[in-house]
């Protein structure tokens, strides 16, 4: 991130923005970005620091603080210094000094980090109207895994530098939601039970013949009963799945081919 920011050199490899590899700058012109804690001047109020980094991103119209500000909700901090404002306040601002120049992708690396519950809440639902409204792209680097199930809509999980797997958030839902691991002596005639018998239709038939079912997860003995009324032999009926930390470790545990 930093690197893609222009603020480390990078030693290796090569940098892409837009289509782009040869002029950078230009397109880091259309980006912003908040590495770890946004730089806020603690003497100055909200709109000063704004005022600040309008000079700087050379944003012409100064109607675009207001605007920015109001999106935020602190038009109401008025002469109140930004060093009595809440670590979640000054998060709030930090975003907002990145969107004034109206980037068109912006770069956010623990936006979250070590805010209280309400701090998070307030931050995560800034970000979704920023998608929602200003239809902004935003990429965001967290380790707080279930804080991201709740905003991204793709992912890319990185270990020691190596990308280990991309996929978006329909994907990741499918590995992660629980579901009961099926065996039998006939996964076929088995598939067929549960359509016929007990009109399941959220299952699926996953390789070495297991299905996995992802509906009546708190009817288990129900389907246990079913299944083996019908002669058949249930050689595994297991509750698996793994929530968005468990996968995460997984793939970064050593076990993935390097």
């Amino acid at each position: 991130m930093r690197m893609i920011a222009g603020l480390t050199a990078q030693t290796s490899g090569k940098i892409s923005l837009f289509g782009d590899s040869e002029n950078l700058d230009a397109g880091r012109s259309r980006m912003s970005c908040m590495i770890e804690a946004p730089y806020l001047d603690g003497s100055m109020t909200a709109r000063q620091n704004m005022q600040y980094i309008r000079y700087v991103r050379g944003v012409a119209d100064e109607k675009r603080i207001s605007e920015v500000l109001e999106f935020a909700g602190l038009t109401d901090t008025g002469k109140k210094q930004v060093k009595h404002f809440s670590l979640g306040m000054r998060q709030r601002l930090g975003i907002s000094m990145a969107l004034l120049p109206s980037p068109e992708i912006m770069i956010l690396d623990e936006p979250v980090n070590g805010l209280d519950p309400e701090g998070i809440v307030d931050v995560r639902n800034m970000l979704k109207k920023l998608c929602m409204e200003e239809e902004m792209t935003i990429l965001i680097s967290s380790h707080l895994l279930s804080e991201l199930s709740e905003l991204c809509t793709d992912f890319a999980i990185i270990n020691e530098g190596r990308l280990v797997e991309s996929l978006s958030s329909e994907e990741l839902e499918e590995k992660c939601r629980s579901y009961v691991a099926i065996r039998t002596n006939d996964i076929n005639r088995t598939a067929a039970v549960l359509e016929q018998e007990l009109h399941i239709k959220k299952y699926k038939v996953v390789e070495h013949d297991e299905i996995h079912l992802y509906e009546c997860l708190d009817e288990v003995e129900k389907v246990s009963k079913t299944i083996t009324d019908r002669g058949l032999i249930l050689t595994k009926l297991v509750m698996e799945g793994e929530n968005l930390e468990e996968y995460y470790l997984s793939k970064v545990s050593g076990k993935e081919e390097k």
